[in-house]
């Protein structure tokens, strides 16, 4: 049997996207979920920049349980990455790299994605065990290429990006490579049935564009 971090790493691999969410209750995280599971992209990631992101985790884990791949976002410390790990947090992802985030998420099985900026910085995440290394804030800078920048000198490296992805050029970060996008307002806002619109056309890019390369 497959350890549990190992799993939810290929879920998030294998769904491709998510959403980085950022509510002030959880009815309106609920919402979003119901759209991402209508729309085929049933992962998010909830920020604790808000105070309630474990209650919000919380909610979505009870009323959806493995329907939705929920995870922590913007966690920068040991104690927060307990916290969100408590409330059923499935991955863990920051915009820094922290070496006792790591340890925590290592601890508890639950994949760690570390934001990170240099290719040192990036080697250093594997070997803390990071799951992912998230280019952050590079991805919206760099744009696609980086990819490149990232995967010639370390092509095993499993990236995630987020910032800067969208509709338009989804398939181009696909066909570069990386594992996994994060995307913010296009899977957060409007009414559960416009996020289930826009993740529905996120899933038929991923899926489309992973057949036309052979996967």
């Amino acid at each position: 049997m497959k350890l549990q971090k190992v799993k939810t790493t290929e879920r998030l691999a294998q769904i491709g996207a998510f959403a980085v969410v950022r509510v002030e209750t959880v009815e309106r995280g609920l919402e979003i979920a119901n759209g991402l599971v209508k729309g085929g992209v049933p992962a998010m990631e909830i920020s604790y920049t808000n105070a309630n992101a474990g209650d919000v985790i919380a909610a979505v884990k009870a009323k959806y349980g493995d329907k939705v791949c929920v995870g922590a976002g913007t966690v920068m410390e040991a104690a927060t990455a307990r916290l969100a790990i408590m409330a059923g947090a499935e991955f863990v992802v920051s915009n820094m790299e922290s070496e006792e985030v790591a340890r925590v998420c290592n601890l508890y099985q639950v994949p760690y994605a570390p934001g990170c900026t240099t290719v040192t910085e990036a080697v250093k995440g594997l070997e803390m065990g990071a799951a992912y290394i998230k280019c952050f804030p590079i991805s919206n800078t760099y744009g696609v290429q980086l990819v490149k920048l990232f995967k010639t000198p370390t092509p095993w490296m499993p990236l995630m990006a987020s910032g800067g992805i969208n509709l338009d050029n989804l398939a181009e970060w696909v066909r570069a490579g990386v594992d996994t996008c994060g995307m913010g307002s296009l899977l957060t806002k409007g009414s559960a049935d416009e996020i289930a619109k826009n993740a529905a056309e996120v899933r038929r890019i991923i899926d489309e564009t992973r057949a036309e390369m052979g996967e």
